[in-house]
């Protein structure tokens, strides 16, 4: 053996100086690097670790999960010289047709990564007639048949993930010739799942295809044939590819609905689990396509514009006929298993929550029979079918369609509480749960104090699941204050029920078996709504909270961390007394909770100083509470605050942490004004790295750009450090123009756009409360181009006009006579009555204003 095959040896037995010297070697000489990869891979007689290894060693040469390295893995190929591509392509296309399985798999995979990148550029000619010359040739064996559509599979795969240019006509027709010789009936069973399954993959592809109808009828009966493959498995992926039709070409299904209608209900009610459950799918899927099309109907003829793409209302014709049949998947309940487990009951219940949401009032005539029928029935199975239907109409129909039957039921639910099966009584708590959830306003004011009882009876209950679900239904319940809370009612419906409430919900936190079913989460977030929705009368209640919140914090320093789940669950419960905290912090005044913030504060910054925990959103979000209430005084807390603030901000990978603390910076900023300019050169560092990173979540940057605007309002005159860097980056972010094709994109940028001009309001107030605003004015120019184009953008949406409205109000206050002639304008004049156009109170308020202090700039 070669040195470097005994090199890859040991690799395979992970011995780590010999992983080091390849990874030295891939930088050294990667050209050399991974042409004797590929020889590897390709070699008969070699160890099978070996060339299994060599073969994922040039896939991870080429794949990666972070997308900026896959950019650079992406570029780094396509700037090898075309002899040493070749070099690596050609052995792969041989090592597929290997007799060795692993090492042909291996290759496949490798070939796969290789051909995502160049099939776009039509730059690997041979590949696809090589992989059609082995699924089509009589010399081939089974397994090499397989190996090739499975490689066609996970090019296609790549392919869309890569999202390089559109692959050509030619191709995708060489591809779909592939795999349809693969998936006919004459062929084994094996190669018929290889296939299929690829076929699902490349249907993204087949748009051309689709659109003839000899090609699409092709496609569609090879489809439907597999559904009556004798392998299950077959059957299944085949209804993966009709769900897959349905989202992407929900247009071309009509000729064939009859048929797939046909299919799928033979399917769910007799085939096994794993094929009904896909076919039920089919019918999901086409709810979801079908509620968006009606979203879209509606918009577009409250609009006054012609309907796009009409939604057919499949299901709805279907509805009496599927409905029945899907009834009776919840009779199927299978006893003790997770919650969480996909089996037919569930796929059934998903599926008629589906339909409820799409075709609304039409569901309640066709379910609420079997309701009736069955919610006492004696068969405790078809009793907790009854209410999971009922279940399943509680999130579509109209409020006053179902509003009745709520009421009516919940009686008999509360009755259910108590029945002698668990999975019924569960099934209970789970209802009344979500009744509470969206019609709350349709219990029985009489029986509400009974509710709550048997709720806290409940919380009692044996089974972690039953007393989970009561919790759930208590967090539900105590939402529907929310309205009544932000209004700081002297009290509620809650104040006579709080103290027991409470001390139910700690008992259960304390159960030992608080672990299971999510028990103490459920009961945690429970009490932190409670205490966030009560009203004035309790709360020299919610001030005892406090210091058992802070006992039950210390307390989870001495939890056990020694092994991944007790350091997943101590930092579970410490993030549920975060959150905790900081609904205490929202609830009481300064003077109640001042004696115990110090305490506290030294408890989140002991969580802060465990590294990557994941607790830390909930950490600094607590600590925004804290700072909003304590305001000026936070600032002693500051210098041992501000090391993890910069660390969180430069954490650039974990973004969504990233995106907390940013907002976390923001609110200290508007509560300690001056006193955080000793801090501001780390932060704004930190800030300006994070915009310079490529590799940072895009989802970071608005919030960034909007703490400038908070930083400067802060600290005034002395943000002039700043100025330009911070205002360079903000013409930077405006300068990039919306797509008018990518709903996701345009969303995103009015979000950036809105931040900006955030930012651009603070800055503003901040210079001219410092009296340096003249250091501003040269970049008014470009700040009113920035506005021209909003003002003239379809895609703008209302959040971004009002910001837009607002900022020219304040340069047009502010600034005045200076900036006559730039803001009398026909865009500043078409942005105003587009507010004022808009009807939102808000947004004519603000136009109202706007226009007035440029009239009188204008004038003046």
């Amino acid at each position: 053996m070669s040195d470097f095959t005994n090199l890859l040896q040991a690799c395979s037995m992970a011995d780590q100086q010999a992983e080091q010297t390849m990874r030295e070697f891939e930088q050294r000489d990667f050209p050399k690097y991974i042409t004797s990869l590929a020889t590897e891979v390709a070699t008969e007689g070699r160890p099978v670790p070996v060339r299994q290894l060599a073969g994922l060693l040039i896939k991870n040469a080429l794949f990666a999960k972070e997308e900026t390295r896959q950019k650079e893995n992406v570029q780094r190929w396509q700037t090898l010289d075309g002899q040493v591509r070749d070099a690596v392509k050609q052995p792969l296309i041989q090592a597929i047709r290997s007799a060795e399985a692993q090492a042909s798999r291996t290759a496949a995979q490798a070939a796969a990564e290789i051909a995502a990148i160049e099939i776009p550029y039509n730059e690997w000619p041979n590949f696809l007639p090589s992989l059609l010359e082995n699924i089509q040739s009589p010399q081939s064996t089974d397994a090499i048949r397989i190996t090739s559509l499975d490689c066609l599979g996970y090019t296609c795969e790549r392919v869309a993930i890569l999202d390089g240019p559109e692959i050509s006509e030619q191709t995708t027709d060489s591809i779909l010739n592939a795999i349809v010789d693969g998936i006919q009936a004459r062929r084994p069973d094996k190669v018929r799942l290889a296939a299929t399954n690829a076929l699902k993959n490349s249907l993204i592809f087949a748009h051309k295809n689709m659109d003839k109808k000899a090609e699409r009828d092709a496609i569609m009966s090879n489809i439907c044939e597999a559904t009556r493959c004798q392998d299950y498995m077959v059957r299944t992926a085949a209804y993966e590819c009709i769900v897959q039709i349905a989202v992407s070409y929900y247009d071309k299904l009509q000729d064939y609905m009859t048929t797939l209608y046909e299919l799928t209900v033979d399917t769910i009610r007799k085939d096994r689990e794993e094929v009904a459950k896909a076919a039920i799918e089919f019918w999901s899927s086409l709810c979801e396509v079908e509620q968006d099309l009606l979203d879209e109907e509606a918009d577009q003829t409250e609009r006054g514009l012609p309907i796009q793409r009409p939604c057919m209302r499949y299901v709805n014709a279907a509805l009496v006929h599927l409905a029945p049949i899907l009834l009776e998947t919840l009779t199927k309940q299978e006893e003790d298993v997770d919650e969480d487990t996909y089996n037919l009951h569930m796929a059934g219940f998903i599926c008629l929550t589906c339909i409820s949401q799409t075709v609304e009032d039409a569901a309640v005539g066709v379910i609420m029979p079997f309701v009736q029928q069955n919610i006492q029935n004696e068969n405790w199975r078809l009793r907790d079918a009854a209410m999971m239907a009922f279940v399943s109409l509680l999130d579509g129909p109209k409020d006053e369609t179902i509003g009745p039957s709520v009421s009516q039921s919940v009686p008999v639910l509360l009755n259910l509480l108590n029945d002698q099966h668990v999975m019924v009584r569960d099934t209970a708590a789970h209802c009344i749960s979500r009744i509470c959830l969206f019609h709350i306003r349709y219990i029985p004011t009489d029986i509400f104090p009974t509710l709550l009882q048997a709720l806290v009876s409940k919380c009692g209950e044996g089974s972690p699941k039953v007393a989970s679900q009561a919790c759930s239904a208590l967090y539900n319940l105590a939402s529907a204050f929310t309205e009544e809370a932000s209004e700081k009612q002297q009290s509620n419906a809650l104040s006579p029920h709080m103290q027991n409430l409470l001390e139910t919900l700690f008992r259960v936190c304390d159960r030992p078996d608080a672990d299971e079913a999510n028990l103490r989460v459920t009961a945690m977030e429970a009490i932190s709504v409670l205490i966030s929705n009560s009203a004035n009368d309790v709360l020299p209640i919610m001030a005892q909270l406090l210091p058992a919140f802070i006992q039950r914090f210390e307390a989870t320093f001495s939890m056990s961390d020694f092994d991944a789940g007790d350091k997943l669950k101590k930092e579970q419960t410490q993030g549920l007394l975060c959150a905790v905290f900081q609904a205490l912090y929202r609830k009481l005044d300064k003077a109640t909770v001042a004696p115990h913030t110090d305490t506290v504060m030294q408890q989140l910054l002991r969580v802060l100083q465990v590294k990557n925990a994941n607790c830390h959103e909930e950490c600094f979000t607590a600590i925004s509470a804290i700072s909003d209430l304590m305001e000026a005084d936070f600032a002693k807390y500051m210098s041992a605050l501000q090391p993890f603030l910069i660390q969180g901000l430069r954490n650039f990978q974990a973004y969504q942490l990233g995106i907390v603390v940013v907002c976390t910076v923001g609110d200290i900023c508007r509560n300690l004004e001056g006193l955080i300019q000793p801090y501001c050169d780390d932060i704004m560092g930190a800030l300006v790295d994070c915009l310079k990173d490529s590799s940072i979540h895009r989802s970071v940057k608005p919030p960034v750009l909007s703490c400038f605007g908070e930083i400067a309002m802060a600290i005034g005159g002395a943000y002039q450090p700043y100025m330009q860097l911070s205002m360079m980056l903000l013409m930077q972010a405006s300068s990039t123009r919306v797509p008018d094709d990518d709903d996701d994109l345009i969303e995103y940028f009015n979000q950036l756009r809105e931040s900006i001009l955030e930012a651009y309001v603070g800055i503003v107030q901040g210079l001219r409360d410092g009296n340096v605003l003249n250091q501003f004015m040269q970049y008014v120019p470009n700040v009113l181009q920035f506005i021209d184009h909003i003002a003239n953008d379809p895609n703008r949406d209302d959040f971004v006009l009002s910001k837009a409205i607002g900022l020219v109000g304040d340069l047009a206050q502010v600034m005045g006579p200076q900036i006559r002639d730039q803001i009398n304008k026909p865009f500043v004049a078409k942005l105003l009555a587009d507010g004022a156009a808009t009807g939102d109170q808000s947004i004519v308020e603000t136009s109202n204003w706007a226009s007035s202090v440029v009239s009188q700039a204008v004038q003046g």
